[in-house]
């Protein structure tokens, strides 16, 4: 019997009470497959009910064979090493007692000869150049992130569960991670933004508010049948709004012929040529049969209504998110940022930036290369003045923005509103609410905790605070924008960064993003691209 995975009328609130999904009913056989969807609808808490990682509120979760779920970089113990990861420590120090002649006969008949050769090829897979006792402690997010996916792959189970896999690797990880999927012959979800990633699925499935939907294929099959969906949902809204307007002239109309009459039966009563008794009744008749026409244009009206409201949540839920910004009123070749041959490091003789010079002018666009751990975060701090240069000097010539991975730009004991107004001194509560409602935040959504936010959410909520106000900073710095966003926001982002004015120094390993947001620069720590 293939394995497989079966989700039963399955409903998840969050603590505060708030559905993400309810009476979700889906199965997945041995086919890799994309969960795609908005961020905070949902789909890291779906991985972690499948995974037995959440306890179930409501429906049943049914898994026929074996899970591997990704330990992202965060939850690693830094005193592991390789070996400790991938579960072999012991099985490798027998190896080595075998090696030295001091293994026992019952140890010797335990060995698994051919351990080296699948810790290897796992290793080899995911182009990882480490060995079974290197120390995750050595090794960049992204690294371990690798080593991680390659754990997975040498315990052969008969589901990978993936949450963005990708996030915070380079090229060259990224692309080991597309390979290993492109050979990977068992079931695999993977939650993913990477369209690159998702190319090579055989299936991609979009949670939503209104449930999920099950498309063939890989990402550009979804995105074509997303995109005869929401041209069917704009129809479907326009003949719903003009049964509205049909509603309300018949309405109308009836209200007109009602007063035509009503005004003949009292010029006929004046006349006093018909009988009291007579008038009354027509009277009553004339009363009984307009609260009925009343009635019936109500119930037609209200149904032409409901049937527009359901038509706006579909195009909601379908067409991506847009936005504006204000502008900076950046001069042209203004110079924002200097850095005089900088020298920074953490470990003393160890440099990680050595003698970088670089010159920012406005609005110019600057991303920032590199494999993990070849600086690029240290740059930023020294940017931001969260790590003093040993020597040269920096210099910031305008006002900034930095947006780093845990935004820690908003304060997570206030709300997305309250933050804002922080954030925008000057602000009154309608231009508050109407640039938070650009970025989604409408309504009661705004007064969300920044603290119960999402990855997503959170980047999102970020953007808004300092980018939807009346004067956006000139400069604005950004770590890994599109690593926790959905792919929706991500094209909300590079469209609202391409109408941006200011300058931008981006990190990012997202090519593709860079591509779209109009980047002319490329810098490397220690050396200039243009």
């Amino acid at each position: 019997m293939p394995a497989t995975i079966a989700l039963a009328d399955l409903s998840w609130a969050t603590p505060d009470g708030r559905p993400l999904f309810s009476h979700l009913s889906l199965s997945f056989g041995p086919q890799r497959t994309g969960l795609v969807g908005r961020n905070g609808v949902g789909k890291s808490t779906l991985l972690a009910l499948i995974a037995g990682a959440l306890p179930l509120q409501t429906g049943a979760v049914t898994v026929s064979g074996t899970l591997g779920v990704l330990r992202q970089g965060a939850h690693l113990r830094a005193d592991e090493t390789v070996a400790d990861l991938f579960g072999v420590a012991d099985g490798l120090a027998l190896l080595r007692r075998a090696e030295r002649g001091v293994a026992t006969m019952d140890e010797l008949a335990e060995a698994d000869w051919t351990l080296e050769t699948r810790l290897e090829g796992a290793l080899a897979r995911l182009a990882l150049d480490v060995t079974p006792g290197t120390p995750l402690a050595a090794l960049s997010g992204g690294q371990r992130t690798r080593v991680a996916l390659a754990a997975l792959v040498f315990a052969e189970p008969d589901f990978l569960l993936l949450d963005e896999p990708t996030n915070n690797l380079d090229a060259e990880g990224r692309a080991a991670v597309a390979a290993l999927l492109a050979g990977w012959k068992a079931g695999a979800i993977v939650v993913s933004h990477d369209p690159d990633l998702l190319e090579g699925m055989d299936a991609i499935v979009e949670l939503t508010s209104l449930g999920a939907t099950s498309y063939g294929g890989g990402w550009s099959r979804y995105r074509a049948l997303k995109a005869q969906e929401l041209a069917a949902a704009r129809h479907d809204l326009d003949e719903a709004e003009k049964r509205v307007a049909d509603a309300a002239r018949r309405a109308q109309e009836a209200v007109e012929r009602q007063a035509r009459r009503d005004g003949a039966g009292r010029r006929k009563a004046d006349k006093g040529d018909m009988p009291r008794l007579l008038l009354g009744m027509r009277q009553d008749s004339a009363e009984r049969s307009a609260g009925a026409g009343a009635r019936l244009a109500d119930a037609r009206g209200a149904q032409a209504a409901d049937a527009a409201a359901i038509a706006r949540a579909r195009i909601e839920v379908l067409q991506p998110l847009s936005i504006t910004l204000a502008s900076t009123h950046l001069p042209a070749q203004k110079v924002v940022l200097a850095l005089e041959e900088v020298t920074a490091g953490y470990a003393e003789g160890h440099p990680i930036l050595d003698g970088l010079p670089l010159t920012v002018t406005g609005p110019e666009r600057v991303a920032v290369e590199g494999p993990n751990g070849s600086g690029k975060s240290t740059l930023l701090a020294v940017i931001a003045g969260r790590l003093a240069p040993w020597s040269g000097a920096v210099r910031v010539h305008t006002g900034l923005a930095l947006l780093d991975q845990r935004v820690s730009v908003l304060d997570p004991a206030l709300s997305v509103l309250e933050n804002f107004r922080r954030l925008n001194p000057g602000a009154t509560e309608n231009s508050c609410r109407a640039a938070l409602a650009r970025f989604r935040f409408r309504a009661d959504a705004a007064l969300q905790g920044v603290a119960s936010l999402s990855g997503g959410e959170l980047m999102r909520a970020g953007l808004a605070c300092v980018l939807g106000g009346e004067a956006p900073p000139p400069l604005l710095i950004l770590d890994e924008p599109t690593n926790h966003l959905d792919i929706d926001a991500i094209e909300v982002v590079e469209a609202g960064l391409r109408a941006y004015d200011g300058a931008l120094l981006v990190v990012s390993h997202d090519l593709a993003f860079l591509q779209a947001i109009g980047v002319t620069r490329w810098l490397a720590p220690g050396r200039l691209r243009n």
